[in-house]
């Protein structure tokens, strides 16, 4: 029988990222946009858009193009490959080839630049801000300190036909269950932001929309929320023996349609479905990193790097006390024989004691004996106030490395991966090239907990083969 948990709650909610995002974005870069605002045949807009992986190198590559004899129409959707590492991308539309191609510096030929693209692709509109019938576009990725990371793309060429009527949709770039470490508990919902569009309505449903790239809800319609951005953080946990799908669509100020539903996403969290390792913690377990990329950008989730499946059931957010709250709830329906815990880090940071976050372990230490779980608990990885108190505006405990340290004491004293370790400074701080924001680990850091577990991972087999015998 088949078990769906949700909320229907018609809410404005801002996404997490979003907000990070704000605070990044008026810190370091301000307003840049100049020209062309953001804002019959059809176009179709480009298809699902695989989670592209960081590019090899730091230059961006494109992928779409539009060609003389498939021209794109006055909005077309830009896409390209991930620069690892980059925060923000900033980028150029030109009348011409740039003078300086693969430079480091803005072109003379730019009509229009921004360096506030925080996804890997952009909704331009050249409808008022270009006299001509093509042009090009560059992109490049810059650091938290708005600094260049490597050189612009290759310039790409774009043929536009001012007669398509442009079809604007959201491109969805949260692809889940089709790579290691992608089902997540927690769903996030991601897309390219169109032109126009002031916020987003992403609607969950139990059964494929009837009204396919519609404006109008679906009957399948479970869930909804209105957020601003270009991701949404669920906020219920998504179990189900059937799947689950979802779509978004653009909004203006007054909530009016900004053109129509994106292609709908599918994904399953089925219980019924044997689970023999399952993840639990709060964000550095759901994943993201490098402050723009979500926990569906899985090169940042450290389970994508596992030499086994896992089902995440992470919650961004957590504090040792709420995990406690939401065992029986989202543990126990996948009956895993192993649960990784990682922890603690929201609270001591929060300034909660180390005895009250040890207390939290042990009771999820008995929570999982119980019901015949193995809990493996990580130890925590260390933070850096400085970076935290950068991106985020936020205060970080004193006294964080004394209590962090009394909780890994006692983790060492309990079937644990020692994670840590793999992070230890001098100073005691974790290094910008490790976590750009000082607490979500980026994809150095996401490799250490992952090269610590599949290290450890035939010792943590043999303990469990022992308690099954004894």
């Amino acid at each position: 029988m088949s078990r769906v948990l949700h909320k229907s709650n018609f809410v404005i909610i801002f996404s997490l990222s979003f907000a990070m995002l704000i605070l990044a974005g008026s810190f370091i870069f301000g307003n840049t946009a100049t020209g062309i605002g953001i804002g019959s045949k059809r176009e179709q807009a480009p298809g699902r858009v695989v989670n592209q992986a960081a590019s090899q190198t730091d230059k961006p590559v494109p992928r779409v193009h539009f060609s003389r004899q498939a021209p794109a129409s006055v909005k077309p959707v830009l896409i390209w490959t991930k620069v690892k590492g980059a925060v923000v991308y900033e980028i150029e539309l030109l009348t011409e080839p740039p003078e300086n191609p693969n430079g480091t510096t803005l072109s003379k030929n730019r009509f229009f630049t921004t360096k506030q693209v925080y996804v890997n692709g952009f909704n331009a509109d050249v409808s008022t801000g270009l006299l001509g019938e093509v042009f090009y576009w560059r992109v490049r990725g810059l650091n938290i300190d708005g600094n260049p990371i490597g050189v612009f793309s290759d310039a790409e060429l774009v043929y536009i036909d001012r007669q398509k009527d442009p079809l604007q949709k959201p491109v969805p770039t949260a692809v889940f269950n089709q790579s290691a470490g992608s089902t997540l508990l927690y769903p996030v919902y991601a897309w390219i932001p169109i032109a126009g569009a002031e916020k987003y309505e992403v609607e969950i449903l139990n059964d494929l929309p009837e009204n396919p790239n519609g404006v109008a809800p679906s009957i399948h319609r479970i869930d909804t929320a209105i957020v601003r951005g270009f991701d949404y953080y669920d906020e219920s946990s998504r179990i189900s023996e059937n799947p689950f799908y979802w779509r978004v669509r653009g909004l203006d100020k007054a909530g009016n349609p900004v053109g129509v539903y994106s292609d709908a996403g599918k994904y399953n969290v089925n219980p019924a479905k044997p689970v023999t390792v399952a993840t639990f913690g709060d964000s550095i377990t759901h994943g993201g990193g490098s402050v723009s990329y979500s926990p569906a950008d899985w090169e940042y989730s450290y389970q994508h790097y596992l030499d086994f499946p896992t089902i995440n059931l992470g919650r961004s957010g957590d504090t040792s006390q709420t995990m406690v709250e939401r065992f029986e709830q989202d543990v126990l329906p996948f009956q895993p024989q192993y649960l990784l815990i990682l922890a603690g880090t929201n609270s001591l940071r929060g300034g909660v004691k180390a005895d009250s976050v040890i207390m939290d372990l042990k009771v999820l230490k008995e929570k999982c004996l119980a019901n015949n779980i193995l809990p493996v608990f990580l130890t925590l990885p260390p933070i850096n106030p400085d970076n935290i108190k950068k991106v985020f505006n936020e205060p970080t405990a004193p006294d964080w490395q004394d209590q962090t340290k009394l909780v890994n004491d006692f983790i060492r004293t309990q079937d644990h991966i020692d994670v840590a370790r793999e992070m230890e400074f001098p100073n005691g701080l974790l290094p910008a090239q490790l976590a750009v924001d000082g607490l979500h680990l980026d994809i150095k850091g996401k490799k250490k907990i992952a090269s610590a577990i599949n290290a450890n991972w035939a010792r943590i087999a043999e303990l469990s083969r022992q308690s099954r015998n004894d």
